[in-house]
């Protein structure tokens, strides 16, 4: 198979199902943030052990939100899932590492490692993402944002288990 086809040349794609669309539109905006999320935190897998396996996972649920934005409505077959079961484990997760790090007192900012800006970059790309699939309008959409909303926190929370496990410290915020 070749991976190009010559048919988006002039600014239009197809959605699953067959429909032609400008590569301008919202619904492309959106699975395509969501792609870049997914490469972002695929940096993050690549650089993380520990966290590889989990990360990943995430990887898979992304690639099934996006097939889910990438598609007409009505198709005669069904599509990946993203579903409360997945929101859960996110939330489980943020529980579990929000028991073992410090009592957050003041706003941080992102960097403190190389990692741990990466991933606030990845919960950055994920806001982007949510307000893309907000904007969408869609009320069958309304699991994907909600996804995306926990994701972003896990991000936030896994940016500072990041610095923890290498010995950092976090930025916090002066005023002036």
């Amino acid at each position: 198979m070749k991976i190009y086809t010559k048919t988006g040349d002039k600014g239009e794609t197809s959605l699953v199902g067959g429909t032609r669309v400008s590569k301008a539109s919202e619904k492309i905006e959106a699975y395509g943030t969501v792609d870049e999320l997914n490469s972002a935190i695929g940096v993050l897998a690549a650089s993380s052990s520990e966290y590889a396996d989990f990360l990943k996972s995430i990887q898979h649920k992304l690639f099934n939100l996006g097939s889910i934005l990438a598609s007409e409505k009505n198709l005669d077959f069904e599509l990946p899932e993203v579903s409360q079961p997945d929101i859960v484990i996110l939330e489980k997760e943020i529980d579990r590492i929000s028991k073992i790090l410090p009592r957050l007192k003041n706003f941080i900012l992102p960097g403190g490692s190389v990692l741990s800006a990466n991933t606030h970059v990845a919960r950055c790309i994920c806001r982007r993402a949510e307000r893309r699939v907000v904007g969408l309008r869609e009320e069958s959409y309304e699991i994907l944002v909600q996804y995306l909303n926990r994701l972003s926190d896990y991000l936030f929370i896994l940016s500072r288990e990041f610095l923890r496990i290498e010995g950092k410290n976090e930025v916090i915020w002066q005023k002036d």
